[in-house]
């Protein structure tokens, strides 16, 4: 009798989950649809050396300009290079600036954030005036004067992002932590004699991270286009290095003469990655932000 009970009882916590999962993309459709598409980025970019048909960079002067087809799925750019490997490997570029410009900005703001929204004083007027003035600057504008400045290289392009992504970052944890303080656990904790930075880390960080959470993933999605309209430019990964943004700069030349192939590749990839991080952000932010949670979600 105890050996069918076992199967039964697993065969019912099974179907439990199945239903669980069922009923969570039932609620966020957009949170599932967006994080399959990042996750199957991610796992493209990673993969890149394993999964990629051929050689990114090798030239194949016999294979030019050979449309979309059986042998190259996205076709090939005149010096013969396979356009979905450079798109597969274009990815590693594009998501690794995402991610370590997002963390620059991510870090530094936040950290500016924390302190003038609970010094406040002198600080807090001296901290965002410098932020204010950052702000003045288009986003975009900035970053390339930044990445000029410093010369075109992928980790100037990181640094030039990150910098761009510092005021976003502060002015809302700034914004978070007035909210915080004053409440009653926070004056609590300052009664029984906590520290400040006891009561900055355990008491008011995590009360603001669900905002970051939102923020750093609508951010990677900005981090993509910009590092593309950088490396359009020429100021991002130098030839023959694959960028999608690169990519598209220097197959605009062929467009005239319909080889349309070698611009579509980095541009829907280009395109697939902001969308995701942004539908992604989007549903985050209904999810973890209680006042914007429809009815029977």
């Amino acid at each position: 009798m105890s050996g069918t009970t076992v199967p039964l009882a697993i065969g019912r916590q099974r179907t439990s989950r199945v239903s669980t999962v069922r009923a969570f993309a039932r609620r966020n459709p957009r949170m599932v649809i967006g994080g399959t598409l990042v996750v199957a980025w991610l796992l493209i970019a990673v993969l890149a050396p394993f999964i990629a048909p051929f050689d990114p960079i090798k030239v194949v002067p016999s294979d030019s300009l050979i449309p979309p087809g059986a042998k190259h799925w996205l076709g090939t750019d005149d010096l013969g290079r396979d356009v979905l490997s450079r798109v597969m490997w274009g990815s590693r570029v594009s998501l690794s600036v995402g991610v370590i410009s997002v963390s620059i900005g991510l870090f530094v703001g936040v950290t500016i954030g924390l302190l003038s929204g609970y010094l406040g004083g002198t600080f807090d007027l001296i901290a965002m005036r410098g932020i204010d003035a950052l702000l003045a600057f288009p986003a975009l504008i900035l970053a390339i004067a930044i990445t000029s400045a410093l010369g075109p290289q992928i980790q100037n392009a990181m640094i030039a992002i990150g910098i761009v992504a510092i005021p976003a970052y502060a002015r809302l944890t700034r914004g978070q932590v007035l909210t915080v303080r004053a409440r009653d656990f926070i004056v609590a904790a300052r009664t029984i004699g906590a520290s400040p930075l006891r009561i900055v880390i355990r008491h008011i960080f995590p009360n603001v991270v669900n905002a970051l959470i939102v923020q750093a993933t609508l951010s990677t999605a900005f981090a993509i286009l910009a590092e593309a309209a950088l490396s359009f430019l020429g100021l991002g990964p130098q030839p023959p290095y694959p960028s999608w943004g690169q990519d598209i700069a220097y197959s605009q030349r062929y467009l005239p003469n319909l080889k349309w192939w070698m611009s579509v590749g980095p541009g829907i990839a280009i395109f697939t990655a902001v969308f995701a991080f942004n539908f992604l952000g989007d549903a985050l932010r209904d999810a973890l932000d209680p006042r914007l949670r429809r009815s029977g979600t």
